[in-house]
C-alpha cells in the first residue's frame, strides 16, 4: 500500500510539473518559431554557412536540406567512430568496427539512439561529446523543426512556402534544447548525477581487490538525452546506473524532461494556429493514451502471474530497489511514449501484459505523447485521417483547420501512416523466418517473438529501448535495424513535409454548417478511436502470438 501511495504522489508531483509549464513553455516556443528577429549568434552562424535567414522554401527544397544536414551528419559521426584511436580522451578504446558505426551513427541522427553497443567500453569522452551529444541536440530540433513546417501548412494561404529548414533548426537548437538543457544539467548534478571527464576512478573493494570504476560527463549527456527524448545511455545500464540516476528525485525529474517538450508543443500548435483548444483535444487524447497505458502497465506488474511473483507480491526483477514498482513503470510508460527510449528497468524482465504495454505504447505510433517534434506531427497526421475518415461517414468534403483534406493530403499522411507497421512486420518476420538468425535470442516461444517484435518496433519508431534478450551484434541485425531507423525517421518526414507544403498553397475556407468541430471533445474521441483502431488492425495478430500469449499463459 505504501509503494502504491507513493507512485501516486509521484505521479501527481509530475502532472503539476508539467501542468506548471504547460502555459508558458509553449507560448515561448510558439514565439521562438513566429519571430521576425534573429539573435545576434543566431546571424553570425547564417552568414558562417551562407543562409539567407529571410528567405522562405517550398517543401521540396526544406527536405533536401533536411535529408543533406542529416547525411554530413550520419557521415561525421561515422568517421569520429572510426577514427577514435587518433581523438584525445580516446582511453586506448579502439575504432568502433564498421557495422557498429553505420548502426550508431544512423540511429543518433534518426533521435533513435539505438546502442548496440557498451558505452564505457567503446566509446571515449570526444566522441561521446562531439558526436553523440551534438545529434542529441540537433536531431531533436530537426524533429521541432518538421512539426513547424506542419502547422504553418496549416496556417498559410495560396503559397508553396512552409518556412526555413536552418533557420527553424537553429531556433529549435539555440532558444530551446542548449539553454534549457543547461539548466536541468545543473539541476541533475545538484541532485547526485556525475560529471566527470577521466575514464574512471579505482576503487578497492572490501576484499582487498582493485577495480576500475568507469566515469563520464554524465550530468551533461543525461539533461538532452531526456530533454530531447533522445535516449542513449551514457552508461550500459542507462538511467538504472546510479550516475546517471542516483535517487528517485532525479528519477522524477528525468521523466519530467522527457514529457515536457512533447506535452507543451501541443500549446505551441494551439497558439500558431490561433485555436488553442485545438491544441488541448490533442493533449487531451494523448492524455488519456498515456494513462491508459500507465495503469494497466502499473496493472500487471503488481498482479504477477508467475509463482515466484505472485509470493513475492510483485514483479522486482529487474528494476532498483531505489525506484521499485511504480517508478519504474512510470518511467517505462513514458519512454517507450516518447521516443526516448531511456530506461531505468530492464523491459524485457517485466510480466507479460507490462512488457506488452510498452510495446504496445510504440506501435501506437508513439502519440502519447510522442517525441520532440515528431508526437505533434504524429498526430497531426492522425488527426488528418480521423477527419477524412468523418468526411466519408456524412458524405462530405472534409476540412481540417480551414484547409480540405483531398487526394494529395490522404496519400501523404497514409505513407506517413502505414511506414512504420511495414518495417516493423517485415522485419520481425525476416528475423524469425531467416534461418541462423533465432541465435540471437536468449528466450524462446512467446516471450522471444516479442522480443525480435520490440526491437523493430524500437527502431521504427525512433525510440532506441529494448527487450534486453536479444542480441543485436549480428551484421544482419546492425545492418537490418539501421534500415528500420532510417526508414521509419525519413520517410514520414517526405510525407509530412509534402503534407504541409499541399496545405499551404490551398486558400482557407470557411467554417460551414455542417464543418466538424475539431476543438470540441467528440473531436478527441475521433482521434483517440483512430490511433487505437490503426493500432489493433494492424498489430493485433503479431501481439497475439507474443505478449498476449505470454499473459494468458
Amino acid at each position: 500500500m505504501s509503494d502504491t501511495v507513493a507512485g501516486l504522489l509521484q505521479v501527481a508531483l509530475l502532472l503539476v510539473l508539467i501542468g506548471v509549464c504547460y502555459v508558458p513553455f509553449g507560448d515561448y516556443m510558439a514565439k521562438v518559431y513566429s519571430s521576425d528577429r534573429d539573435w545576434r549568434i543566431e546571424t553570425a552562424l547564417y552568414r558562417l554557412i551562407r543562409v539567407d535567414a529571410a528567405a522562405d522554401q517550398r517543401w521540396p527544397t526544406y527536405a533536401a536540406g533536411l535529408l543533406g544536414f542529416s547525411f554530413v551528419s550520419i557521415v561525421l559521426l561515422y568517421l569520429l567512430q572510426r577514427l577514435q584511436p587518433l581523438l584525445p580522451m580516446s582511453f586506448g578504446r579502439g575504432a568502433v568496427v564498421p557495422s557498429m558505426a553505420f548502426n550508431t551513427s544512423i540511429s543518433f541522427v534518426a533521435n533513435t539512439n539505438w546502442q548496440s553497443y557498451i558505452p564505457e567500453q567503446v566509446l571515449g569522452n570526444t566522441v561521446q561529446m562531439a558526436g553523440l551529444t551534438v545529434q542529441n541536440v540537433v536531431s531533436s530540433a530537426v524533429g521541432m523543426a518538421v512539426a513547424v513546417a506542419l502547422i504553418r501548412g496549416f496556417v498559410r494561404s495560396r503559397t508553396d512556402r512552409i518556412g526555413n529548414f536552418w533557420v527553424d533548426l537553429t531556433r529549435g537548437s539555440v532558444r530551446i534544447l542548449l539553454p534549457f538543457s543547461l539548466v536541468a544539467a545543473i539541476l541533475l548534478m545538484a541532485m547526485g548525477v556525475t560529471m566527470s571527464l577521466r575514464s574512471g576512478t579505482v576503487i578497492t573493494g572490501v576484499d582487498g581487490s582493485s577495480y576500475m570504476l568507469p566515469m563520464a560527463p554524465t550530468g551533461s549527456q543525461e539533461a538532452i538525452k531526456e530533454l530531447g527524448t533522445n535516449g542513449g545511455g551514457i552508461f550500459n545500464a542507462n538511467s538504472a546506473h546510479p550516475f546517471e540516476s542516483p535517487n528517485p528525485l532525479s528519477n522524477l525529474f528525468e521523466i519530467f524532461l522527457l514529457l515536457v517538450i512533447p506535452v507543451c508543443l501541443t500549446r505551441t500548435f494551439g497558439a500558431m494556429v490561433g485555436n488553442r483548444r485545438q491544441g488541448t483535444v490533442l493533449l487531451s487524447v494523448m492524455g488519456v493514451l498515456w494513462g491508459a497505458m500507465l495503469a494497466l502497465a502499473w496493472f500487471a506488474e503488481t498482479h504477477p502471474n508467475g509463482s515466484a511473483t505472485i509470493a513475492a507480491g510483485s514483479a522486482m526483477e529487474g528494476k532498483e530497489v531505489r525506484f521499485g514498482v511504480p517508478a519504474s513503470v512510470l518511467f517505462g510508460v513514458s519512454t517507450t511514449g516518447t521516443s526516448t527510449g531511456a530506461v531505468n528497468s530492464l523491459h524485457d524482465s517485466y510480466t507479460g501484459g507490462a512488457g506488452g504495454v510498452t510495446l504496445l505504447t510504440m506501435l501506437l505510433g508513439e502519440v502519447a505523447p510522442g517525441g520532440v517534434g515528431s508526437g505533434l506531427y504524429g498526430i497531426l497526421v492522425i488527426a488528418v485521417i480521423a477527419v477524412f475518415l468523418a468526411g466519408l461517414m456524412v458524405g462530405r468534403t472534409p476540412e481540417y483547420l480551414g484547409k480540405k483534406i483531398g487526394r494529395r493530403e490522404v496519400t501523404a499522411t497514409a505513407v506517413s501512416l502505414l511506414t512504420m507497421p511495414t518495417l516493423v512486420l517485415i522485419g520481425a518476420g525476416l528475423a524469425i523466418a531467416l534461418p541462423g538468425t533465432l541465435d540471437a535470442l536468449n528466450n524462446d516461444g512467446a516471450h522471444g517473438f516479442s522480443e525480435v517484435l520490440y526491437a523493430y518496433a524500437s527502431a521504427a519508431n525512433n525510440n532506441g529501448s529494448a527487450f534486453a534478450g536479444i542480441t543485436v551484434t549480428s551484421n544482419f541485425f546492425q545492418s537490418t535495424l539501421a534500415v528500420a531507423i532510417l526508414f521509419g525517421r525519413y520517410v514520414p518526414i517526405l510525407a509530412v513535409l509534402a503534407l504541409a507544403g499541399s496545405l499551404a498553397k490551398q486558400r482557407r475556407v470557411d467554417a460551414g454548417a455542417g464543418t466538424l468541430s475539431t476543438d470540441k471533445p467528440l473531436f478527441g474521441v475521433l482521434v483517440g478511436g483512430t490511433v487505437v483502431l490503426v493500432s489493433a488492425l494492424t498489430f493485433f495478430p503479431a501481439l497475439a502470438l507474443g505478449p498476449l500469449a505470454e499473459t494468458l499463459r
